[in-house]
């Protein structure tokens, strides 16, 4: 098969499908991206795009995400265009919903294109409205036009995909009939349990292990749809209750989703709110995988905090690490995890709670070894990265078949 996928970023959410789809000498990989780093993964071809020009500054500021997504399906457009004229005739074109593939059909009308839809913006019972939030006509009405480039993916593809039923319940009714939910998949060979880990904080000369007293957290950014706030707001409580206590955080003091403070960050925020004792208090960045690992494996209690919103690759992998989860009582987290079976749940806002079953972990761990496992068991059930590459490229050998 001559397979393209199209990302503003690469490899992302095609990493491991792209790759394994190119171990297959039948197949010819193509990847048609933004991203200008020189990352290579097997024998995938990539193509990189330069965009034409930004976003104007007198953009209407409803358009200014439609616009943005306009110059990129444009500029990959051009890229689809020389492959077409270098004789490259593709089965299958996979691509995810976020601009670079909108004029996939205008190109190769014949070809049936899989669209990643990883997220439609709704303004109630979603991640915009959460905690009683109430939006006016004008917030509703930017919400509304930041779908434009989605719906239009969603009528012209001829299937799509999404990792999680929730996922899917945010996009409209009238296209679920062509929605399949398959997750990207968790690689559990390497995201597993070590008992004997050592975790070297970097910059320092402190080395833990399973013995210590270790909190964990870790998401891309440190911002409000992860919970850093609350998550702080209980550390500052648990290290006066707890004196041994190490907190390790993993992520970068930035936003990834979500509003930005105007002249603050985050970390900063709690930082200069709240009392911690900055000795115990450890902001190790953005780790290289094997690292970021070690900072699960060592994990006595580990907080995931969400909005209703996209599900965290970082949740399940904490789950596969066998790490002992306290995480909100929110979609989608409720449609992997069940209290006191798998992980303990909480209110994304209750402080006292999270501080509670935090205490509750650490003063009597053995009592929570077997959530610990049938965390892993979850994962590699239903989420195992070998499991869903192989329903992800039957369903892709199903599309071309049926075409």
């Amino acid at each position: 098969m001559n397979i393209i996928f199209l990302h503003r970023n690469f490899p992302a959410q095609f990493k491991y499908l792209a790759s394994e789809l190119a171990k297959d000498k039948k197949n010819n990989v193509y990847f048609v991206t933004n991203n200008t780093n020189t990352r290579t993964f097997g024998k995938i071809k990539k193509v990189v795009y330069k965009l034409k020009r930004k976003v104007p500054n007198n953009c209407h500021r409803y358009l200014r995400f439609y616009e943005e997504s306009i110059i990129h399906g444009q500029s990959a457009a051009e890229a689809l265009i020389s492959l077409q004229q270098q004789g490259v005739k593709p089965d299958i074109i996979i691509g995810h919903s976020w601009g670079a593939s909108l004029f996939v059909k205008e190109i190769f009308p014949d070809v049936p294109y899989i669209a990643d839809i990883e997220w439609y913006y709704n303004p109630v019972n979603s991640d915009v409205d959460f905690g009683g939030k109430v939006l006016d006509v004008d917030e509703k009405a930017s919400l509304k036009t930041k779908n434009s480039h989605i719906l239009q993916d969603l009528i012209s593809c001829d299937w799509g995909i999404t990792p999680t039923q929730w996922q899917k319940s945010q996009i409209p009714e009238i296209f679920w009939d062509k929605i399949k939910v398959i997750h990207e998949g968790i690689d559990t060979n390497f995201c597993r349990p070590n008992k004997d880990v050592k975790f070297k904080i970097p910059e320092t000369d402190i080395v833990l292990t399973r013995n210590d007293e270790v909190l964990t957290y870790a998401t891309r950014g440190m911002e409000e749809y992860r919970g850093f706030p609350e998550f702080m707001k209980a550390v500052s409580i648990l290290m006066k209750q707890r004196p041994n206590m190490q907190v390790l955080i993993g992520g970068e003091d930035r936003v990834c989703y979500g509003r930005h403070l105007k002249d603050d960050t985050f970390k900063q925020k709690m930082l200069r709110e709240l009392e911690f004792d900055e000795s115990r208090l450890h902001f190790v960045g953005p780790l290289p995988y094997n690292e970021y690992l070690k900072l699960l494996q060592v994990s006595g209690a580990h907080i995931y905090l969400t909005y209703p919103f996209v599900l965290s690759w970082s949740f399940l992998e904490a789950m596969a690490a066998e790490c002992c989860i306290i995480a909100s009582d929110t979609a989608p987290v409720t449609e992997v995890m069940q209290d006191k079976f798998n992980g303990l749940l909480v209110d994304f806002y209750d402080i006292d709670g999270i501080v509670k079953a935090v205490n509750k972990v650490f003063d009597n761990p053995a009592k929570y070894e077997l959530l610990r496992e049938n965390a892993r068991e979850t994962v590699v059930k239903n989420y195992d990265l070998k499991d869903m590459l192989n329903k992800q490229i039957e369903f892709i050998k199903s599309v071309v078949s049926a075409k």
